[in-house]
């Protein structure tokens, strides 16, 4: 079975609005579904899919496709990621050369990376790696936990990992360049190596922690490369991602000792910053595993602040933000270990919005005794209120702060008025997009070119009717499609919507005109008497490009008798002969 054949049976056994639906909640608009498109910063409803066509659309970023291309860019894979992903939810059994793999630049570092990640592990699981394996027993690290995450060890060596390498014929200055090494020296000697992989569960970088020894410095940690950069990456993101989609929620936590204990007590929904602010990258992450999102930082004045950053980092991109709040200088870690799973799991169902997480932190330090700082406290708070849409919370929030401020209850409620009507201001004329066929502005042969192609989509007797009348698309575009659907059917006799924009994924002119056809016209719109309408337009379109073509010729001619063959000729095209 050919490669096109294995795409066209998984594609036919995986519907589309069920797959997208498990990544992005989706709503039955009329005949199609929408949902929040997850590759733009999109906070809108503004990606359509279709269960007719099996195909999605989003109408503010253009993003479109099929099933393949949505796994694809969603899970930033190759097209053997998408099948190792689709084939097993279709119950298809790949064969081992199906689909062959492209070669990257990056591939040589990859394999790198994974060499010294085996390395490492291989270091812990010998004699060299009792007293490592003792300091995590110690630390509540066991040895489930240490296979999971892939746990090594630095020897006590200058090069041991160095001459490994160099061994297996990769260079000096490679090795340097991607932080393994440093003249002809290991980076990392005598800590506990923690692999740090991106999303797809490439090893891209280390963290290297002491255990047996004082140190200037506790972790030392990865330089940035070509495929290490810290703002894109998410620690445990590849694990966590269908935990956390199954769950309906993902948990941020700081630190990878912070993961490992969560995934200790079989929490497995959760990822760690790394201790770094978060990017929008890290966001959009993010924003493909869950719109729910459970912060749980450290409980000190640098977690708390963090939790700040980050909550307004995820509230801009459209996320539902709730923070686990634990006792002051605990962090998950040494809260799950001192007090066990079922007391943070009551953390998590007791869980607060993330709003009254920020007006409870800007109530901390302020002096109420100081008319600036009260007044400055005040301003925000409302503020704050400002943006939440619940009526009923704004005015409990307002009868609070009128209770710790003293202030009238009318005063703080008209301050509030002023901030909505700025508010309402602003958001007067949201834009909205335009998801109707009008947004593409067509001539009138483009029309019937659309809709002639989108029949011999549906059907090949329209296709046959076209050939028989010998017409012919006189715009290169158009032919040059109208070529791939007749070789298509040639080879595999019928065409379905879905896996034919499969077959045109590497033939990017001819798809981005498909992809306009199928998002423009639909299958209510071709019968009979359409279609007739369409030919004679193309026609019609075809016979006043050839008029226009021997009048540029007559002028040219000086030779009488031609001219007036040339005159005869349009006047039997004139005439439909």
């Amino acid at each position: 079975m050919n490669n096109q054949n294995i795409f066209n049976e998984i594609r036919s056994k995986i519907d589309i609005v069920d797959l997208i639906g498990e990544y992005v909640p989706l709503v039955q608009k009329g005949r199609n579904y929408f949902g929040v498109c997850p590759f733009h910063n999109d906070t809108n409803p503004s990606m359509s899919v279709s269960r007719e066509k099996q195909i999605y659309k989003c109408f503010s970023c253009g993003a479109s496709g099929n099933i393949f291309t949505f796994v694809r860019d969603y899970e930033h894979v190759d097209m053997k990621g998408v099948l190792d992903i689709l084939a097993p939810k279709a119950g298809v059994v790949l064969e081992n050369n199906v689909v062959s793999k492209k070669n990257s630049k990056y591939d040589k570092i990859y394999e790198i990376y994974e060499l010294a990640n085996k390395f490492y592990q291989n270091n812990i699981n010998t004699k060299d790696g009792q007293k490592a394996k003792e300091y995590l027993k110690n630390r509540g690290i066991n040895e489930e936990i240490i296979k999971e995450f892939e746990i090594g060890l630095s020897l006590d060596s200058m090069d041991s990992l160095t001459k490994v390498l160099t061994k297996k014929g990769y260079d000096d200055l490679t090795l340097d360049r991607i932080g393994l090494s440093s003249n002809n020296h290991d980076l990392f000697i005598n800590r506990i190596m923690v692999p740090i992989q991106d999303a797809n569960g490439r090893t891209v970088a280390f963290s290297g922690r002491v255990y047996n020894k004082k140190s200037d410095h506790k972790y030392v940690n990865t330089k940035e490369t070509e495929i290490f950069k810290k703002g894109t990456i998410l620690y445990n993101y590849h694990r966590a991602k269908e935990h956390a989609r199954r769950e309906k929620y993902l948990i941020i936590m700081e630190g990878y000792m912070d993961v490992f204990r969560a995934s200790s007590v079989n929490i497995k929904n959760v990822v760690a910053i790394m201790g770094t602010a978060l990017t929008t990258e890290q966001s959009d992450l993010i924003k493909r595993t869950s719109h729910n999102v459970y912060l749980c930082l450290d409980g000190d004045n640098p977690g708390q602040k963090a939790m700040m950053s980050v909550g307004e980092q995820l509230e801009k991109v459209g996320l539902q933000v709730k923070v686990i709040c634990l006792t002051d200088d605990e962090d998950p870690d040494s809260y799950i270990y001192k007090y066990g799973v079922d007391k943070f799991k009551s953390l998590i169902e007791s869980a607060i919005s993330f709003s009254d997480f920020k007006l409870s932190y800007l109530k901390k330090g302020i002096n109420f005794n100081s008319d600036l700082e009260l007044s400055q406290y005040v301003d925000t708070v409302i503020k704050e209120t400002s943006n939440i849409k619940d009526e009923i919370r704004r005015e409990i929030i307002l009868k609070k702060l009128a209770n710790d401020t003293k202030l009238s209850y009318n005063t703080l409620e008209k301050r509030l008025e002023e901030y909505l009507a700025k508010s309402n201001n602003v958001h007067k004329e949201p834009i909205k997009v335009n998801t109707t066929k009008e947004n593409i502005k067509l001539t009138k042969y483009d029309k019937a070119a659309y809709g002639m192609i989108y029949a011999m989509l549906l059907d090949k007797k329209y296709l046959d009717k076209f050939e028989k009348q010998s017409l012919y698309f006189a715009i290169a575009p158009y032919r040059y499609l109208l070529t791939e659907i007749e070789y298509y059917y040639k080879k595999y006799r019928n065409i379905e919507i879905a896996d034919f924009y499969t077959y045109l994924l590497d033939k990017e002119e001819v798809l981005e005109l498909y992809n306009k056809i199928i998002s423009f016209v639909d299958s209510d719109m071709i019968n009979d008497n359409a279609v007739d309408d369409y030919m004679k337009v193309i026609k019609d379109y075809n016979v006043g490009l050839e008029i226009n073509r021997l009048k540029d010729l007559m002028k040219k001619t000086y030779d009488e008798i031609e001219k007036s063959k040339i005159a005869e000729e349009i006047k039997l095209l004139r005439i439909g002969e």
